[in-house]
């Protein structure tokens, strides 16, 4: 059963239900998509807080708000949707300077700009606590397809990463490349059947999709191995944890996690091969298993970055 963050989720979809005449995505995944007057919006929204997303006491104001912004614009990627304009809320300390609130702003508008949202509004507060910021985005569906989910995956379906995973504190999380570009690619692609980005870890985010989709997930040891940064490997010879393990559980990696048919291996993408989706083994839940070369295959902790404990 899920707990935390995962189980006060789930009382919100129970109380805000969706009006399907309305609300054809609602709480639980990338983003929401409504339609008004007719025309699809996706509608995601990021809350990001000194000392827990980053720290103003090691990093630029500049990559302070370029993080904001981009983990948002990763949320559309992850929805296939292009991002359109954003708001930007933020509670600054009182002991913030106007120079660096603007080099917050100059960091947000560099990487918005860059992919074409446009920063349209927002609220500013200050106050005696550290740095908050809240972003608010509205996209629209790169294809006629809509908006692709997390709870689309099929039994069969093969999973696949977009890139390097762990170790992401090492200043990956910072500046990450949100992966809008290969999502509008993949957008046409009939063989892509579900998608979400990996924020909390390849562990905890792989469980919500294969419970979403009502499945189980295998995963490779040895495909698993290719994707394992450097920056795992480094981190694992100070702190002795095994490299995967800060693959599989680090989190703010902001790469696709994407499922589907064997068309997505095609080099176009540059996807990597990690798993595969399988029925579930038991009724009420779904679960996490990595196989060897042997075949014997060993469950996987639903374990990541939980800010609801």
């Amino acid at each position: 059963m899920p707990k935390g963050e995962d189980a006060l989720v789930e009382w919100l979809r129970g109380r805000f239900a969706a009006d399907d005449s309305r609300v054809l995505i609602g709480i639980g995944d990338d983003a929401a998509a409504v339609r008004l007057d007719g025309t699809l919006v996706a509608i995601t929204a990021d809350m990001l807080l000194d000392g827990v997303h980053f720290d103003t006491h090691q990093h630029g104001f500049d990559l302070v708000g370029r993080k904001a912004i981009a983990c948002s614009l990763s949320d559309c990627a992850a929805m296939a949707c292009a991002p359109r304009v954003a708001t930007v809320s933020v509670a600054l300390p009182e002991t913030m300077s106007l120079h660096d609130a603007k080099q917050l702003y100059e960091g947000m508008a560099g990487i918005a700009g860059e992919f074409g949202c446009a920063i349209v509004g927002g609220d500013i507060t200050s106050w005696r606590g550290k740095l908050a910021i809240d972003v608010a985005m509205l996209a629209e569906p790169m294809s006629a397809r809509g908006p692709v989910r997390r709870s689309d995956a099929r039994i069969g379906d093969t999973i696949y990463v977009s890139g390097l995973l762990g170790g992401s504190l090492a200043g990956k999380h910072l500046t990450f490349t949100p992966r809008i570009e290969l999502a509008s690619r993949l957008a046409c692609e009939p063989d892509l059947h579900a998608m979400m980005d990996i924020s909390d870890g390849l562990a905890l985010d792989l469980h919500r999709l294969a419970t979403a989709s009502g499945c189980d997930a295998e995963l490779d040891a040895r495909e698993l191995e290719q994707v394992v940064s450097d920056a795992a490997r480094r981190l694992s010879q100070k702190d002795s944890t095994p490299p995967l393990e800060h693959a599989l559980s680090d989190g703010e990696d902001f790469e696709l996690l994407a499922v589907g048919g064997s068309r997505l291996e095609q080099g176009q993408f540059g996807l990597i091969r990690i798993g595969r989706i399988v029925p579930r083994a038991t009724l009420d839940q779904s679960a996490i298993f990595i196989c060897d070369e042997t075949g014997r295959r060993q469950p996987v902790e639903r374990r990541g970055y939980e800010h609801f404990k």
